[in-house]
């Protein structure tokens, strides 16, 4: 039995979309690991790469670059971790980059970031860069969950203050919750405002009194001089200088004398 005009459509139409799917799996492939774009490896050394595996992308300046190549353990102490990187970045790669691991986001996939470097030589095919120790995640979540954790101790802590507070126990509580003290501090209050009036007016009536009127008014008038004297000073620019000590002694010697005489 031959096989049908229509059943010769569906298969040609099958056998073009596979190669199709197949042309582009191999086009995406070839472009993750750089097939078809002239690239160079270099190397670095690390202690521990914190999860980095085969494939991980490379960045330089934040642009993703390459790839991670290969992984290899050199000893107990040393993992080996080689680079593929973009040939055009090359000449923008210097001889002092370091190499570091870095993460996508704080639980994405880990990353290589290239640093930028100031030397004026560029970085050779092959050539080992110097690595930069990555960040411990695992630390730096023990780390949140002891902070978290001495959160918590403090609000409840401070909840409990609170608490205590609002229930009127303490000496704040008693202030905040106790209508008394708050009326005796207000009459407290009024009491010193009447008795600074009371002081003003036992001030007043002393200055028009007759015996300490002549002392109030010798005060006001030697603020008076004082004041004279100083707008005085202001306006010629100069100041009139105080006689010293031996200016005095001269002085009061010699009307001593004249009175002798």
């Amino acid at each position: 039995m031959e096989p049908t005009t229509r059943f010769k459509t569906r298969l040609g139409m099958f056998v073009a979309t596979g190669l199709v799917l197949f042309i582009a799996a191999i086009f995406y492939i070839g472009r993750q690991k750089h097939l078809f774009n002239p690239v160079f490896t270099i190397h670095s050394m690390f202690k521990d790469i914190n999860g980095l595996e085969i494939g991980n992308n490379v960045r330089f300046s934040g642009i993703n670059v390459g790839t991670v190549d290969n992984i290899q353990i050199i000893n107990d102490t040393t993992v080996q971790v080689s680079l593929i990187v973009d040939k055009d970045v090359q000449k923008f790669v210097k001889t002092d980059c370091r190499i570091t691991i870095g993460s996508e986001g704080l639980i994405g996939d880990k990353i290589v970031n290239i640093t930028q470097g100031k030397a004026a030589d560029m970085v050779k095919e092959g050539q080992y860069l110097l690595s930069t120790p990555p960040l411990q995640t695992d630390a730096i979540l023990a780390s949140l969950k002891v902070t978290a954790g001495n959160a918590e101790v403090v609000s409840d802590q401070l909840a409990q203050i609170l608490y205590k507070v609002n229930s009127g126990k303490g000496t704040f509580g008693m202030l905040i919750n106790d209508s008394s003290m708050a009326t005796n501090i207000s009459t407290t209050i009024n009491n010193l405002k009447r008795s600074t009036k009371g002081l003003d007016e036992n001030m007043e009536a002393a200055k028009h009194n007759i015996l300490l009127r002549g002392y109030f008014n010798k005060k006001k008038n030697d603020a008076k001089d004082k004041a004279n004297e100083k707008d005085k000073g202001k306006d010629t620019g100069k100041t009139e200088e105080k006689p010293g000590l031996l200016k005095k002694l001269f002085k009061n010697k010699s009307n001593t004398s004249n009175k002798q005489q």
